[in-house]
């Protein structure tokens, strides 16, 4: 049976042994963490990328090209408006209110996205509704899968306040 050593003679540990450099002090994170935020960014546009990509793609193959323009332009606007929404947000200081603007901002963006499939219907008909519906049920499935398997977005205000 091993026993511990007493507490005066056990080395005191502050640092994992793989965040130590040679001389015991903090290596330089500057690259690696600038690299990581760049592929995090990356990984959190996916959904972005996919529609770029995927809606020229998708029309070329024979898909609507109306029902695809418009789902890829209303998935875009939305996403601007996200970014936009969340600063406007975070500026704001009681929680109550963020909280009011959070939940109008989310249904506001999925009643765009909505009015968008029922637009290319109504101009295109039903395949080009259809198609808007496919290209933006797409690019929320990537945008919801990132969001969960990056974790949380960290906010200016929690970096701060380390």
């Amino acid at each position: 049976m091993l026993r511990r050593p007493p507490a005066g003679l056990r080395p005191a540990i502050t640092q994992s042994p793989l965040e130590l450099s040679p001389h015991g002090a903090q290596p330089e994170r500057g690259a690696s963490t600038s690299f990581e935020r760049y592929a995090l960014a990356f990984v959190r546009s996916l959904d972005v990328v996919l529609v770029v990509v995927g809606a020229p793609v998708a029309i070329a193959l024979g898909a609507p090209a109306l029902g695809c323009v418009i789902g890829a332009v209303a998935w875009l606007v939305q996403r601007v408006l996200a970014q936009l929404d969340r600063r406007w947000i975070r500026s704001s200081v009681e929680p109550r209110t963020q909280l009011g603007l959070n939940l109008f901002e989310a249904f506001g963006r999925i009643w765009l996205l909505a009015g968008a499939i029922v637009l290319a219907a109504v101009v295109g008909g039903r395949q080009d509704g259809l198609a808007a519906a496919v290209l933006i049920f797409c690019a929320y499935s990537v945008a919801f899968a990132t969001r969960v398997l990056s974790g949380p977005q960290s906010s200016p205000r929690a970096k701060v306040e380390r």
